[in-house]
């Protein structure tokens, strides 16, 4: 053992007080976590339901070809606007029910939107991996700030907002969604 090593385990052995304090602490906010995406009322995240979607439309951003694309060009639609990463496991995991969705809604004036804090590149791969049939918009880091200006707090993904025909935010939606839950949330709006 080196060095090193052997003072890193007689600092943690010399404190086992702090070790399980931090063991139980992270144990906490875990199951905390956990019951709060399986159990809390993510419908209405940061209070957004019935707010104006004017931020959300006034955001432009490129595509994975480097386009710019406003999403103000939705507007009227219902649309359905998810903050994901190709590194986010929950992210990838809902986003074939999306693209299930949008087949199945698009002709009724469903429009889902994209916005990936990733870049380009990876964003590009995976959506030809996925067969993504909606825009996939890039907005790198900066996109968890939006999302946090959008009521997802905790700046955690995935996070999903669904705004209506008039432009208002309809649900908010922190963490994966389930596919009938999906599907009951777009048939209330279209």
């Amino acid at each position: 053992m080196s060095a090193h090593s052997q003072l890193n385990a007689r600092l943690w052995a010399d404190r086992p007080v702090l070790v399980w304090t931090v063991l139980v602490l992270a144990g906490a906010l875990a199951i905390a976590l956990g019951w709060y995406f399986r159990n809390g009322d993510t419908g209405n995240v940061g209070g957004m339901r019935g707010t104006d979607a004017a931020t959300v439309f006034g955001v432009t951003l490129p595509d994975t070809t480097g386009r710019q694309q406003s999403i103000g060009q939705w507007k009227g639609k219902v649309l359905v606007v998810n903050f994901w990463a190709t590194w986010c496991v929950p992210c990838r995991d809902e986003m074939p029910e999306f693209v299930k969705a949008q087949s199945e809604f698009g002709a009724r004036g469903v429009q889902f939107v994209g916005i990936a804090v990733d870049d380009a590149n990876k964003v590009r791969d995976f959506a030809a991996e996925l067969g993504l049939n909606y825009p996939a918009l890039i907005g790198g880091y900066g996109a968890i700030e939006l999302s946090k200006s959008l009521g997802n707090r905790i700046g955690a993904l995935p996070y999903t907002l669904f705004i209506d025909r008039a432009g208002r935010i309809s649900r908010a939606h922190l963490g994966p969604l389930k596919p009938a839950e999906l599907q009951s949330i777009i048939g209330q709006l279209i």
